[in-house]
């Protein structure tokens, strides 16, 4: 079937019986048109190319909004392989039956008439697109066209009738067609006695699992009415009844497919699916059955090498809701384009695994041994041979890292925007030396001899920990077929890191009593220190009023007002407004704003939590910018600051996959000459 740009496209060829018969007399020695009916599905299940699972069609959801659909042959859409088109469309219990008549003329289309008369039996393919799919796992079953079918498989919920077209093999093998030999208007005569009445013919065909499909063909002479559905025999001039020979030939297939699955019972159900599928007898059926019972050697399975751990990315990615440009720069516009062709309309988290594990040599179609899918996934039971394809713990640490960082990135960041970060290589402890010290250039004396300068006699330490988490996704999430597993487990991960570097950053910060005090002439109480024209301008004074050890100034600008979330919109006042009026306390006050635009305004959602030691509604902050002089300091080990994600097969006592995400930072107060506090209040 060609496909169309629908959400849930697919190539769906669903065979079934095809009849051509004879139609109404036509002028002495003219052969009249001929008719077609066919058994074009029968509600079952089917094995499709590019689908990894039994498809089924829901019949009650196929649009046939009209009778007239075009007959192909082989769904070649060109004039010269239009062989017909139909007049009837329609459902019949869990049976799609169309009718119509044979109207090409093309020397292909007199090769199809042609080859079934010498006796070859053709089958029907409809075309049609697939609007809406739903999987059902392993475990779960369906109801659908009056059956029920057993996980996993695919149920095509809505599609759309394109075209039907005659072939020689078609998804469904079990199914068989005949074409009735064309009349000449003297033939025609045997029937002329049936010419004005009405006939009801029941036409029936073995569905997939030998069930007869039955459907009503009515004939008559009234306009547009089918022709009766008989044929003569030209050799002996004898009327035959395509039906009955229909009727004869089910029967005998359902006798047949009988006689088969009690041959295989319930210990060789392949083997009888095949055997029905195929025609087999029952003598070559036993046959297959007792090979399939002589001892076997170990088998060895050769790897599936046209699935990629890129395309699979790719595939996971496109299904957690990233946009495809951006999948495409990150693994390329062909495994975009393989995974969306393959996973069309989204990959779940167990097809995930089952790909990796066929990939890996995984001898089994089905996610029935869980444990040893995952096995073959994690490509344990093939790295002794050497021929480990997929990496699965790296796809889903890959997937899971770009969702982490969502969740990571979701989090207030305003730690990152008042402090300076460090790289450091290890865990050990680190230290830096004050930044103010005996820096001054000195007068060079004759000679060229340059004086020794100094970095000061204060040093500052910090050093990296390591803080983790791990969550699992159990044999539950698997069998469910959630990728959102390995979307939102990320993402709470991430958030969850998020979080800590800000409870450990912000608890540092906070706990400030010793840091911001008189002595070090970087603290202010007093009325007079609330966040105002006044109170900031206070601020600014005290940090450029700071000296180094020589008793000089320090030479470093404040660059950043730090207040909580009840300052917010003061600060905002106090950097973007030209004028503030204030009548409150005289009739002389000033209009002029003169900190406007002087200060970054960064707002810290911790700063008033009363969870934390030192929080304060009132308090703000004027700091250096930290790339000159840092308050505060955050070391990354090796440089990484965010977090990481690992994921491996569970451990025996439990059944699933675990992910663990890891972050390894510190955080330590610098150089107090870097800030000064207000209090806000008395």
């Amino acid at each position: 079937m060609k496909t169309t740009p629908n959400p849930e496209p697919r190539e769906l060829n669903l065979t079934g019986a095809l009849t051509i018969e004879a139609a109404a007399a036509a002028p002495e020695g003219q052969q009249h048109s001929r008719r077609f009916t066919m058994v074009a599905y029968t509600g079952g299940a089917m094995r499709i190319a590019g689908f990894s699972y039994p498809v089924v069609v829901d019949l009650t959801g196929l649009d046939l909004s009209r009778a007239s659909w075009p007959i192909f042959v082989g769904h070649n859409q060109d004039i010269d392989d239009l062989l017909g088109q139909t007049d009837r469309v329609e459902v019949v219990g869990s049976n799609l039956i169309a009718s119509g008549e044979v109207i090409g003329t093309s020397p292909r289309v007199q090769r199809v008439v042609e080859a079934h008369d010498r006796g070859f039996r053709w089958q029907a393919s409809i075309g049609a697109a697939v609007l809406a799919r739903e999987f059902v796992p392993e475990g779960r079953s369906v109801n659908v066209n009056g059956s029920n079918f057993n996980g996993p498989v695919l149920v095509a919920r809505r599609a759309e009738l394109g075209e039907i077209s005659f072939v020689f093999v078609g998804a469904d093998r079990n199914t068989s067609a005949t074409i009735a030999a064309g009349q000449t208007a003297k033939e025609n005569s045997v029937m002329d006695e049936n010419k004005d009445t009405n006939q009801t013919v029941e036409v029936e065909q073995t569905a997939t699992e030998g069930a007869a499909v039955q459907a009503q063909a009515t004939t008559g002479t009234e306009a547009g009415a089918p022709a009766v559905q008989a044929a003569v025999s030209q050799d002996a001039g004898i009327t035959i009844d395509p039906v009955a020979d229909m009727r004869t030939r089910a029967a005998a297939e359902q006798q047949r497919i009988e006689a088969v699955r009690k041959v295989c019972g319930d210990q060789h159900a392949q083997i009888a699916a095949k055997a029905i599928s195929e025609g087999w007898d029952v003598t070559h059926t036993e046959l297959e059955v007792l090979r399939a019972d002589r001892p076997k050697a170990p088998a060895a399975h050769v790897p599936d090498n046209t699935m990629t751990g890129s395309v699979l990315e790719a595939a996971c990615m496109l299904t957690g809701g990233v946009k495809g440009d951006a999948v495409a720069s990150a693994y390329g516009e062909k495994a975009v384009e393989a995974a969306d062709k393959r996973f069309r309309g989204g990959i779940g988290l167990q097809e995930l695994f089952l790909e990796a594990a066929w990939a890996n040599g995984y001898p089994e179609r089905s996610f029935r041994d869980s444990r040893e899918a995952l096995r073959y996934a994690f490509g344990r039971q093939v790295q002794a041979a050497g021929f480990s394809t997929v990496d699965i713990g790296g796809i889903l640490s890959n997937v899971a890292n770009k969702f982490l960082l969502e969740g990571f990135f979701s989090v207030e960041r305003t730690w990152r925007n008042v402090c300076a970060v460090r790289n450091v290589p290890d865990f050990k402890t680190v230290t830096s030396y004050r930044l103010i010290g005996k820096d001054q250039y000195e007068i060079v004396a004759p000679g060229g001899e340059l004086k020794h300068g100094t970095l000061g006699n204060e040093s500052y330490t910090n050093k990296a920990d390591t803080y983790g988490l791990m969550l699992s996704i159990d044999r539950r999430d698997i069998i469910n077929d959630d990728l959102g597993a390995i979307t939102l487990v990320p993402r709470k991960l991430g958030h969850g890191s998020g979080l800590k570097i800000n409870d450990v950053f912000w608890t540092c910060f906070l706990n400030n009593a010793a840091f911001f005090t008189a002595g070090n002439k970087n603290y202010l109480t007093g009325a007079d220190t609330v966040l105002s024209i006044d109170g900031l301008t206070k601020a600014e004074v005290a940090f450029m009023d700071q000296v180094d050890s020589d008793g000089k100034p320090i030479g470093v600008m404040p660059a950043v007002v730090l207040v909580p979330t009840a300052l917010s919109a003061m600060g905002t006042q106090l950097y973007k407004s030209l004028e503030i009026r204030d009548t409150t306390s005289s009739t002389k006050y000033p209009i002029a704003n003169p900190h406007v635009g002087k200060f970054r305004v960064e707002v810290g959602r911790y700063l008033a939590n009363a969870a934390y030691t030192g929080a304060s509604a009132k308090a703000w902050y004027v700091l250096a910018d930290p790339a000159d002089l840092p308050v505060i300091e955050v070391a990354f080990l090796n440089g990484q600051e965010s977090p990481t994600i690992e994921t491996a097969q569970a451990d025996f006592n439990v059944l699933g996959v675990q992910m663990r995400g890891f972050h390894d930072f510190g955080v330590s107060l610098q150089d107090p000459r870097g800030g000064v506090k207000s209090k806000g209040e008395a």
